[in-house]
């Protein structure tokens, strides 16, 4: 037999070896050369399906690793996130403004707890850490430069003329002036105190011995001293500026006028007094917008019997910021509980009906019900789902948060191209341009949420917006719900100030006759006014002003008019 039949012989019963598997061969019938060559070929393939088979059992133990590995950095990682998390709350609570309302002995207490769970948290992040490879940091981004903002244009300007004394050149001819350069300095002058002479003439009748004179007029305080000017600077100094009855005491002592802090108190009362018919006029106007947002705010009331303080709420009720007509109003309750909202939303002209856009606090749950209000619909703040996605960036431990970040800007990013849009033309943008927006959004949620860790805080983030989706877009299907509750809680910033300087009010009827005169001032700053202003017009007319023409004084349809005598301070 020649050598390439043989070889041929050899590759065929090699790829019926590999294909089919052996073949009942006896090799005793075959010449000794090809029944060695298939023995070979035989032990060959044995050993390399040996070799096959211990290759994919390592490649197997390989993977289970890889994943067993996958699965501890995975939760490595949550619990750097979370210890992280749990960290940065720890510094916000020890060096934020609640742990300076405590006494020595409880911020002593408080102090050291925190101190023992920061070393705690410090420690498990260190040992955590050790086992992960080190991650390069972000490079900060540089501190931008202050920019001076120009003076008003509205002051009164001073002006102080600089020259040269002598304008002669050194060669001996005289210069010409070809420019100039000005520089403004703000300067202040304290307020002044003056008094009003009312001097009232008596004309007598010598004939028929009548007398004739001008009644008195009518103040705010009637028989009292002060001006409405006072009485609204007073006002305006507790309820806008923040300042104690007995600073403004020591403050006006240094103009040499007394003014006990007791009497400063008394005033505030008569004004309070007075301005409860135009309070209950302004709840009446902002009850009629058909979107209010609303939300609440804890303030210190003092209770004599204890001794001490418990805890109190101011409600805040507001038209809504895409409102053509803005206003804001305060209600001073002991609680926080759901039947507080009912009784405020019940209103005297019947109950309100529209959209009431607040934080998802269970209190509003109540007010909110469809089977007893069917009128009303509930919107969610979408800040206070971008806030849990927040908080979680800042621990820089979370891509999924910082990338929720992302498209949450850029949603708010497309809604801000509707500024000054009417309601109809809003509504359209944001079923065009908003809403696929907010369907990707869910959709990249769901899928994370899959992939995220139980218990972690990412995971609560994702599920408290997956969990009040409906509320959180209900601007889409209205072009009058904003998307946030920013706008009320801005004015309930002065709240949250004030509480830090009065620390707390009084009695019940201290914190309403508060939330009065808060929420005149705060809709006639809406509306652009000067507070002091808009307070010093009001209580001046307030006495002789007709009761059924009170909604005239409220904050958007107030116009200012020359004030007498009698009502300038």
């Amino acid at each position: 037999m020649c050598q390439w039949c043989e070889a041929g012989r050899s590759g065929t019963m090699l790829r019926m070896l590999g294909t089919q598997g052996p073949l009942p061969i006896d090799l005793a019938q075959l010449p000794p050369e090809a029944a060695a060559l298939i023995a070979q070929l035989q032990q060959r393939l044995e050993q390399q399906e040996h070799q096959l088979g211990e290759n994919a059992q390592a490649l197997a133990q390989q993977q289970a690793l890889l994943e067993r590995k996958d699965r501890e950095i995975a939760l490595r990682q949550a619990k750097i996130e979370k210890i992280n998390f749990e960290l940065a709350r720890l510094k916000r609570w020890k060096f934020g403004a609640k742990s300076e309302a405590m006494s020595a002995e409880q911020r002593q207490l408080f102090q050291d707890t925190v101190a023992e769970d920061e070393a705690s948290l410090q420690a498990q992040l260190a040992a955590l850490q050790a086992s992960l490879p080190e991650t390069p940091k972000p490079p900060k981004a540089p501190p931008r430069k202050p920019r001076r903002q120009a003076l008003p244009e509205h002051l009164r300007r001073v002006e102080h003329r600089h020259e040269p004394e002598d304008t002669t050149c050194g060669c001996g001819q005289p210069m010409a002036r070809v420019g100039e350069d000005v520089s403004e300095r703000l300067d202040v002058v304290p307020a002044e105190f003056f008094v009003h002479r009312h001097i009232y003439g008596k004309w007598a009748c010598r004939c028929c011995q009548s007398l004739k004179q001008e009644p008195a007029a009518p103040e705010i305080v009637d028989g009292g001293i002060p001006a409405s000017g006072l009485v609204a600077h007073t006002l305006i100094s507790r309820f806008v500026d923040h300042l104690p009855y007995y600073r403004q005491e020591a403050i006006n002592a240094r103009s040499g006028v007394h003014t006990p802090r007791s009497t400063l108190a008394a005033w505030a009362g008569y004004a309070g007094a007075a301005l409860e018919p135009l309070y209950d006029a302004h709840k009446r106007f902002v009850l009629g917008a058909r979107v209010l947002h609303a939300d609440e705010t804890p303030v210190a009331l003092l209770d004599p019997g204890a001794g001490k303080t418990r805890r109190a709420y101011v409600w805040a009720y507001a038209r809504g910021e895409l409102d053509d007509q803005r206003g804001v109003i305060f209600e001073f309750c002991l609680g926080r509980g759901g039947q507080y909202p009912v009784a405020f939303l019940s209103g005297e002209d019947g109950a309100w009906s529209g959209t009431l856009l607040t934080d998802q606090y269970a209190g509003y749950d109540t007010a909110m019900d469809a089977r007893v209000y069917p009128g009303r619909v509930a919107a969610g703040c979408v800040v206070h789902a971008r806030r849990k996605f927040d908080e979680v960036a800042k621990a820089g431990t979370s891509p999924v948060a910082e990338a929720a970040m992302k498209r949450l800007a850029q949603i708010y990013h497309v809604e801000g191209n509707f500024a000054g849009m009417p309601a109809h033309h809003r509504h359209r943008g944001r079923q065009d341009l908003t809403k696929p927006l907010w369907t990707a959004f869910k959709l990249w949620l769901e899928l994370e949420r899959r992939r995220v860790p139980d218990g972690s805080s990412i995971a609560a983030a994702i599920d408290y917006s997956l969990n009040h989706w409906g509320q959180l877009t209900r601007h889409l299907d209205d072009g009058e719900v904003p998307l946030d509750n920013n706008f009320l809680e801005r004015q309930i910033k002065p709240w949250q100030m004030g509480r830090k300087n009065w620390l707390f009010a009084g009695s019940a009827l201290a914190g309403q006759r508060a939330a009065v005169v808060m929420s005149l001032v705060q809709s006639a700053k809406l509306q652009g006014h000067d507070p002091w202003q808009y307070l010093r017009d009001v209580l001046a007319r307030l006495p002789t002003h007709l009761n059924s023409r009170v909604e005239e004084l409220l904050p958007h349809r107030w116009r200012a008019v020359e004030p007498s005598d009698s009502g300038s301070a």
